[in-house]
């Protein structure tokens, strides 16, 4: 397979299932989470044999905050357990970390964390890995609205010069290519809140399969639906 070929540079996913997974076999949903974590490893890793350029993973809503509190400790604690454990192998594998969403609302030891893995990481040049954290599409066009007011107010833009691609320039995936194809595990079909701006125009592809039994055969399904799909952006072939 060759992803060059065939115009697939971002893929996004929205990770679901982890709980419900746990459940099933009579497990707590946090130990659904901790599997997870697994098949994130086997993704990025399969991502980077296939040179995919970017890869987005969606890790925590700004709706996530609503579940039980023990349940989001315990995905604060995952989530800063993965970045002590594995930011030595994302950087040996030339990865660039990229943190996406309000990182404000985690505690001052994750957002060192945060900090310095992107630090280390800033460099390099392979598969650039967005974690959206705390992250809500509605909330990041929010934010690039304010971004761009404040730039008017400051003299540093004009309001005609506001076009698509300057306002993609005040969001979280700014500088990053448009999403290709957009993968939900779980069962569910819908969006839930994840980058509305970037997918206008991506290939949608909804799988019941619980995100911890998602395999790298699985994920290529995926990338074959896309390579079946005719993308015409509003044009006729």
């Amino acid at each position: 397979m060759n992803i060059k070929k065939i115009n697939l540079h971002h893929i996004a996913i929205i990770m679901d299932g982890n709980g419900r997974w746990a459940q099933k076999r009579g497990k707590i949903r946090t130990l659904g989470h901790k599997e997870g974590f697994k098949t994130v490893k086997k993704i990025i890793k399969f991502s980077i044999e296939k040179k995919i350029k970017i890869l987005t993973l969606y890790a925590f809503s700004t709706e996530n905050w609503k579940r039980p509190r023990l349940e989001v400790i315990e995905l604060m604690n995952l989530f800063l357990f993965a970045l002590k454990k594995e930011i030595k192998n994302i950087n040996k594998y030339n990865i660039q970390l990229k943190i996406i969403g309000n990182v404000d609302s985690f505690s001052k030891n994750l957002k060192n964390y945060i900090y310095q893995s992107e630090k280390i990481t800033s460099n390099n040049t392979g598969l650039i890995l967005n974690i959206a954290a705390n992250y809500g599409g509605r909330w990041d066009i929010l934010e690039g609205i304010k971004k761009i007011i404040l730039a008017i107010e400051k003299g540093d833009l004009k309001v005609s010069q506001i076009k698509e691609k300057k306002f993609s320039q005040y969001l979280s995936t700014a500088n990053l290519l448009p999403v290709d194809l957009v993968i939900r595990t779980g069962g569910e079909k819908r969006i839930s809140n994840f980058l509305l701006w970037e997918i206008a125009y991506s290939e949608l592809y909804f799988t019941d399969i619980l995100w911890p039994d998602f395999s790298v055969l699985d994920f290529e399904e995926a990338i074959n639906f896309f390579i079946s799909r005719k993308r015409r952006f509003g044009k006729i072939r």
